[in-house]
């Protein structure tokens, strides 16, 4: 196919060739053009090729396109992303009905439709524009050699053999794996606008391929002469394939993307299946791969001694029951085998892995397991060859290996004889090196076992293991480049099954390399990778232009409060500077219940400074020590507590040298809190050093998101521009991670030492204070000033200061700094916020004296938002009915908002109590019979799917009807299909009731 630029409008022009049209293509063009006003909305046409007139068109590429992955909007503008160049590697089962042939994507690019300063980007390799493309990042990303696509004819690469034999329905483009198609995001608005097309031109587009769904990760294909049968002497000839699919919900490279997600995807997670085809069988053997499914990280400078740190240690469990629930769905039953070590990182990994195993065994029972393997212990002990032989003597690894079996089906009919019933699950802390030698060997294991069956000879093959060993080797290094920017350590042995000097070297150098990539080359890639699979908060997804769609789109918006419910929360935030001092003898509950007899918070946000005294030691390598300490004294505070109601866990803290933030929360709700990140940000000296910064969590509870942020600004009585400069700097450059920012949340709070002063002379503010003249002080607060110049904190509240200046006191003591400098008191440690669903009702200070800052609470109570989706999505299929059947003259707009959503089943009369009965009613309900009334804004009648119409529609089917079209359509009557009204018998009367004594009311 080719591709063509248009002008006026500008359009783009995909188009089949005289070589697809040989093939059997139907002659079609697939055009696209930007909606009106909008970089994220495409006006999309199946078309005749004699319908379109390409004269004038320039062809912007001479290169054979291949397929569309989809289309993207960056830099507020759209571009259609093509693949360009290709190299096919093989047929996984060459005696197959229909082939399986598979593509390499070699080159792909992005063309827009609104700019021509990039007509001529790559066009024949000849012309470099000026100005870098904005595809470019997405360009080295999908030309790295690692993207594969199922070539002519098509079929689905996302799935594995057994699911793909296993259905009963004709295979089509809109069926694939979701976890591991990395062109769904941009890909969806055109496999929407397929689903709109009638059934005749959805097949004429499947046919053109115009379409292409792509997965990341390795597919080796060999093909080998084995011994012959005994009946004729001819050589059987087998093909070994190797298809490793890398999952997308997760993705990211080494360092920047660790654990599992609240969803439950887990990073570097990988399906890889062996398949083995000949002429009579077909075999499949699948295994996964993934990241320890914990909340965990890696943070800073990394080199060789890996600093792991569990980010959420009492709240992972949800998280890890929903991983390992959604693998027995898919693969039936799940054996994990760990390789971590025993150095003190990876051992707390595997001491917290084993814990959450043992919790989630009791919801999932025996169909999930963990076996624990030293990998490094065997190496160290035994080398390489050991490791082959103890991972086959394992009991729970033989067991689990004749448990789960392997597929088997018919190469000529695609029956399946055998199913797989359940997968091996192998980490590692990268899932690279280790993980990848222990797959392969529990791939030969299983092949070996089903040869047992099928041709005991071949098992001693040379050919057959050399080849086997080859593929899992290269499987490997493209796995390894990925992620880690290297090829894997320890394919030497993987490929010729020893160590030998030269492998030695290599994997040294890897590692080394792995080192400066992981450390300032991957953030970029990270970059591109969450701009290519929709993770960015900034991006929008673009849509095809579907009037009809898009106007049910924006009621929805408006009528939120239909398919949503909210619920009260109370939110604790404290900011206290602890002068680099531990925890004494004095309780903690007169800052942290306050109010003793209000409701216990659901939240904590816990803000500290200076936790670790300012030191160069500190700043250059800050002790985590204190931060636990401190940590230790909450918890134990908050256990201890009088009246103890719930249990509190710390649900994620997160340190910048002196600056600390804890979010501590009910333990029922660790289910309903998602997304929780942490970052960070420096300011001292220009950004280079972490004694002045601020530490960020965010988090969404239910559907409602919020962020905290702690910080500690620039010191010094007259530094008000440094303040100021210190807050920007932390707006601009604290980030989460997806792109999302501080200004992405719809609540926030900052509880931090702003440093912010008072200027009056240190007498006049002393007797202020002294006499509780709080509006004079405020009159002249640094902080207030600013805020009323908007050169900090624009659009933030802060509840009125009703309490006495928090800094600066003599330790413990109530009498403010009598040392030689003889500090001006002052409020500088605050609490602000924003969003319209918090309502401030506590704002005040607690007067602990173990530091020489009083340390500062507020309690917020917020509305929370539940969104139900089930009831969304009924909301959208009533709106979407109605539309279909507008009246000629009557306005679309005025009726989608008017139209009320009722629920299918009518509703019943009010329950019956000792005082009265809905049956008693003779007037509502004669003879006590309740009659349900038909909605008249129901789904009866209807066809199930919103985009069908009667037959004397004038609405096309088609999305590539005009716009005039379409619109004439939108105003012809449709006459919906009379409702059915069945009613049954009504029931016979309830028995007379019988009444009660009058008795004397008493108090019980």
């Amino acid at each position: 196919m080719h591709l063509y630029l248009g002008e006026g409008p500008r359009t783009l022009y995909l188009v089949t060739s005289s070589q697809d049209e040989i093939r059997g293509c139907p002659s079609k063009v697939l055009v696209f053009r930007a909606a009106q006003d909008s970089s994220s909305q495409a006006v999309v046409e199946f078309l005749p090729k004699g319908e379109v007139d390409l004269s004038s068109a320039v062809r912007l590429t001479s290169r054979i396109v291949k397929g569309c992955l989809g289309l993207i909007s960056i830099a507020n503008e759209m571009f259609l992303a093509v693949i360009v160049s290709a190299t096919e590697v093989g047929n996984t089962r060459p005696a197959s009905p229909t082939p399986e042939t598979l593509s390499l994507n070699g080159d792909s690019t992005g063309y827009g439709d609104q700019n021509d300063a990039y007509r001529d980007y790559n066009a024949g390799g000849t012309a470099t524009p000026a100005p870098e493309h904005p595809c470019q990042p997405l360009r080295k990303l999908i030309s790295t050699g690692t993207f594969y696509y199922a070539s002519d004819p098509q079929w689905d690469l996302s799935t594995r053999l057994q699911r793909r034999f296993a259905r009963s329905e004709p295979w089509d483009p809109s069926m694939f794996d979701e976890r591991f198609v990395w062109n769904e995001y941009i890909v969806k608005s055109l496999l929407d606008f397929r689903e709109r097309l009638d059934p005749t031109e959805r097949a004429d587009l499947d046919r053109c391929q115009f379409i292409v769904l792509a997965i990341q990760g390795y597919v080796g294909i060999c093909t080998l002469a084995l011994p012959a049968p005994p009946t004729n002497g001819t050589p059987a000839v087998a093909t070994l394939s190797l298809i490793s699919r890398l999952g997308w919900k997760r993705a990211g490279t080494r360092f920047n993307t660790r654990g599992v997600d609240d969803d439950g995807n887990c990073a570097n997670f990988v399906e890889t299946e062996t398949v083995f085809s000949t002429d009579q069988h077909c075999y499949s053997y699948v295994q996964v791969r993934g990241s320890v499914p914990l909340f965990w990280e890696q943070q800073g400078l990394q080199t060789f001694g890996q600093r792991i740190q569990i980010t959420r240690p009492q709240a992972s469990q949800p998280a890890f029951d929903r991983h390992f629930a959604g693998l027995v769905e898919e693969y039936g039953a799940v054996h994990a085998i760990n390789l971590l070590g025993t150095k003190e990182n990876e051992a707390a990994l595997t001491a917290a892995y084993s814990r959450h195993m043992k919790s989630a065994q009791h919801a999932l029972g025996d169909s999930i397991g963990l076996t624990n393997f030293d990998f490094h212990a065997a190496v160290r002990f035994g080398g390489h060859e050991s490791v082959f032989r103890e991972i086959r003597r394992l009991e729970t690894v033989v067991d689990n290996l004749d448990k789960f079996g392997f597929a088997m089906a018919d190469a000529s009919t695609n029956e399946i004889i055998t199913e797989q019933k359940g997968v091996f699950r192998t980490n590692c802390l990268d899932c690279l090196d280790r993980t990848n030698f222990v797959q392969d060997i529990l791939s030969r294991t299983a092949l070996e076992q089903y040869l047992m069956h099928i041709r005991r000879e071949w098992i001693h093959s040379g050919s057959l293991w050399s080849n086997h060993g080859e593929l899992w080797a290269e499987n490997g290094d493209a796995l390894s480049r990925i992620y880690a920017g290297t090829g894997a350590l320890n394919t030497s042995f993987t490929r010729s099954g020893k160590r030998t000097l030269a492998g030695v070297l290599s994997d040294a150098t890897k590692s080394v390399s792995r080192a400066y990539i992981n450390n300032f080359q991957d953030k970029g890639k990270q970059a591109a990778i969450d701009m290519f699979v929709g993770n960015l908060s900034t991006q929008r997804q673009v849509t095809i232009f579907d009037p009809i769609h898009d106007s049910v789109r924006a009621v929805l918006e408006k009528r939120l409060s239909e398919y949503s419910t909210t619920k009260s929360c109370t939110i604790f935030v404290g900011t206290w500077n602890l002068n680099g001092r531990p925890p004494s003898s004095e309780s903690l509950l007169p800052w942290l219940f306050p109010r003793p007899n209000t409701p216990e918070p659901d939240m904590f946000a816990l803000g500290f400074q200076e936790i670790v005294p300012l030191t160069a030691q500190q700043i250059v390598q800050t002790d985590p020590e204190k931060k636990r300490v401190w940590e230790a004294k909450i918890l134990h505070t908050l256990e201890r507590r009088p009246n103890k109601k719930s249990k509190y866990i710390l649900l994620r803290s997160h340190q910048l040298v002196g600056t600390a933030l804890l979010v501590l929360v009910k333990q029922e709700l660790t289910a309903v809190i998602r997304n929780v990140e942490a970052a960070s940000h420096k300011t001292g000296l220009r950004g280079m050093s972490g004694n002045k910064g601020a530490v960020g969590i965010r988090l969404d509870y239910h559907d409602t998101s919020f962020c905290f942020l702690t910080a500690h600004f620039a010191a010094g009585h007259a530094n008000v521009a440094e303040r100021n400069a210190d807050y920007r700097t932390i707006v601009n450059g604290l980030h989460f991670l997806k792109g999302k920012t501080i200004d992405s949340h719809q609540n926030t709070i900052w509880l931090a030492d702003t440093n912010y002063r008072i200027d009056l002379d240190n007498d006049r503010v002393r007797t202020l204070a002294s006499i509780d003249d709080f509006d004079a002080l405020l009159a002249a607060d640094q902080l207030r000033r600013a805020m009323d110049e908007r050169a900090v904190f624009a659009g933030y509240q802060e509840g009125p200061l009703l309490f006495r200046p928090t800094y600066k006191y003599d330790l413990g003591t109530d009498n403010y700094d009598t040392s030689e400098k003889m500090r001006i008191p002052a409020w500088t440690d605050r609490i602000l916020f924003k969003g319209s669903n918090l309502d401030l009702a506590v704002y005040s200070r607690a007067d602990l004296k173990c530091s020489d800052h009083r340390p500062v609470f507020a309690i917020f109570r917020a509305e929370v938002r539940i969104i139900d989706h089930a009831k969304r999505n009924a909301l959208s299929k009533l709106l979407l009915e109605s539309v279909t059947s507008t009246a000629p003259g009557e306005k679309l707009d005025e009726k989608l908002a008017g139209l009320t959503f009722t629920p299918d089943v009518p509703e019943l009369p009010p329950p019956s109590s000792d005082d009265a009965a809905w049956w008693d009613d003779p007037v509502e309900h004669p003879n006590g019979i309740v009659i349900p009334v038909p909605t008249r804004n129901g789904a009866q009648g209807h066809s199930a799917n919103p985009f069908d119409s009667s037959s004397e529609s004038s609405l096309s089917s088609s999305p590539s009807s005009s716009e005039e079209e379409l619109y004439h359509a939108l105003q012809a009557p449709i006459t919906p299909a009379p409702p059915t009204i069945t009613r049954r018998p009504a029931p016979p009367p309830p028995p007379g009731r019988v009444s009660k004594p009058a008795t004397e009311s008493s108090d019980s």
